[in-house]
């Protein structure tokens, strides 16, 4: 019991830590949270917003690791998934015990409904709100996960810093906080069955630049959005053009 009442104590003085005081309801709320679930603030378990506690991704995953979770798989729903609007669906499975049937969860993300803190990663939100969902499902959780709030409060949403425009961003890179693109570019390759080193050859050619990983953020995200235009509209086309990329590799070698 005094283990009980310390570990309560030390997240209640946590909660004022980052809340101030709260209302007796709102303690109230959190006792019941740890009591039930064994969650703790301190590691980020849980976020208190406009006045209602969410549980996190993290929180629910030391849920499912305490109560043996025995495994969550996630697939792209790429009937209504769209790569040009960066709009993701996502379905996410969890098994309780291995001869478990599992419980779904579908998580969906698009530029409308995500913060600016994570504009930009689209997919990986969507795929976090799904097996936030699943786990919620499997193990009775009432409580809304934060990720799959469309957009944080005003007082706490920070405010988007801009990139440097000649700042070479690349595939690769994820300046001033924006994600990377390449999880796009490889969908998009994997989608429309393209030849990943001919894309890439295409890729600097279209960003005018050696290797592709020296284009600002700007032009990859052009060309990422023209691709994923052209393939749809004429893969027969787009698969001509990058053809003639290998012939000219060919010619430089002989």
């Amino acid at each position: 019991m005094k283990k009980r009442s310390g570990i309560l104590n030390s997240n209640f003085d946590t909660a004022r830590a980052l809340w101030g005081e709260l209302s007796q309801s709102a303690l109230d709320g959190l006792r019941e949270l740890i009591a039930r679930y064994g969650l703790s603030l301190s590691l980020g378990d849980l976020q208190y917003l406009d006045g209602r506690w969410y549980v996190t991704h993290s929180g629910l995953l030391r849920i499912a690791q305490a109560r043996r979770c025995s495994g969550i798989t996630t697939s792209l729903q790429e009937g209504v998934s769209d790569v040009v609007a960066s709009r993701w669906v996502f379905k996410a499975t969890v098994y309780k015990s291995s001869g478990s049937k599992g419980f779904v969860g579908y998580g969906d993300a698009d530029p409308s409904n995500v913060s600016s803190l994570v504009r930009g990663a689209e997919m990986r939100v969507a795929e976090t709100r799904a097996v936030n969902r699943a786990l919620r499902k499997a193990y009775g959780i009432g409580l809304c996960s934060v990720e799959e709030i469309g957009s944080l409060p005003s007082s706490i949403e920070p405010t988007p810093r801009k990139q440097n425009a000649s700042h070479p961003a690349g595939v690769n890179a994820s300046g001033n906080g924006q994600p990377r693109l390449r999880d796009r570019l490889c969908l998009l390759i994997r989608q429309h069955q393209l030849d990943p080193t001919l894309v890439k050859r295409y890729a600097a050619d279209y960003c005018g630049t050696a290797v592709l990983r020296e284009a600002s953020r700007d032009l990859v995200e052009a060309f990422i959005n023209n691709l994923a235009e052209w393939a749809t509209k004429d893969r027969e086309g787009l698969l001509c053009h990058l053809n003639s990329y290998a012939q000219t590799k060919e010619k430089e070698t002989n």
